[in-house]
């Protein structure tokens, strides 16, 4: 019997997952595969999935046409967190954004450090809202995926997470559209 079916009340996310890196490839993303597998084990709809290389106006693209997309509910990006030159991806998300949530990258780094102690400061873990879709970024190794989804996103994105969780917002994320400025 599948989790769904045990769990009443559930409702699977439509979730796409983007690996940022110059190096990785379908065959040996293991961080991408982290996060299709434990989205897909928790019951929800892996959306989409590619790669893109470390460049900030490919990520930036990449994450508003799959924003636009209505399958598409939540992304899940994983790599391009650090601070080397080549890690642009927190910058990517800067420049789409409508709303940062500051409180997962603190969250992230929070649950990291009980792990990986100080080098967690290392790790630019983001997230926002562009056009009713959420945005996560997530550090490139499975480690940081396991974490980023088995002690946030896997309740964030179940709608039975009480006292509140993500999930259960993404109806009025668009709520502000169409309204006139005051």
């Amino acid at each position: 019997m599948q989790e769904t079916e045990l769990r009443p009340g559930f409702k699977p996310v439509r979730i796409a997952v983007l690996t940022i890196s110059d190096t990785r490839s379908f065959d040996n993303d293991r961080s991408g595969d982290t996060l299709a597998d434990r989205l897909q084990d928790a019951g929800h709809i892996l959306a989409a999935r590619d790669i893109v290389r470390d460049d900030r106006a490919s990520i930036a693209e990449k994450f508003r046409s799959w924003a636009a997309d209505p399958q598409i509910e939540v992304i899940i990006s994983t790599g391009g967190t650090g601070v080397t030159g080549r890690d642009v991806t927190p910058e990517a998300l800067g420049d789409v954004i409508e709303k940062r949530i500051d409180g997962f990258g603190e969250l992230f780094r929070w649950i990291s450090f009980r792990k990986i102690g100080t080098s967690t400061i290392q790790s630019r873990a983001d997230a926002g809202v562009l056009a009713g879709t959420y945005i996560f970024v997530l550090p490139g190794s499975p480690g940081a995926c396991r974490d980023g989804w088995d002690d946030i996103l896997k309740d964030q994105l179940d709608i039975r997470h009480k006292p509140c969780n993500f999930a259960e917002l993404l109806p009025r994320l668009r709520e502000h559209e169409g309204r006139e400025a005051l």
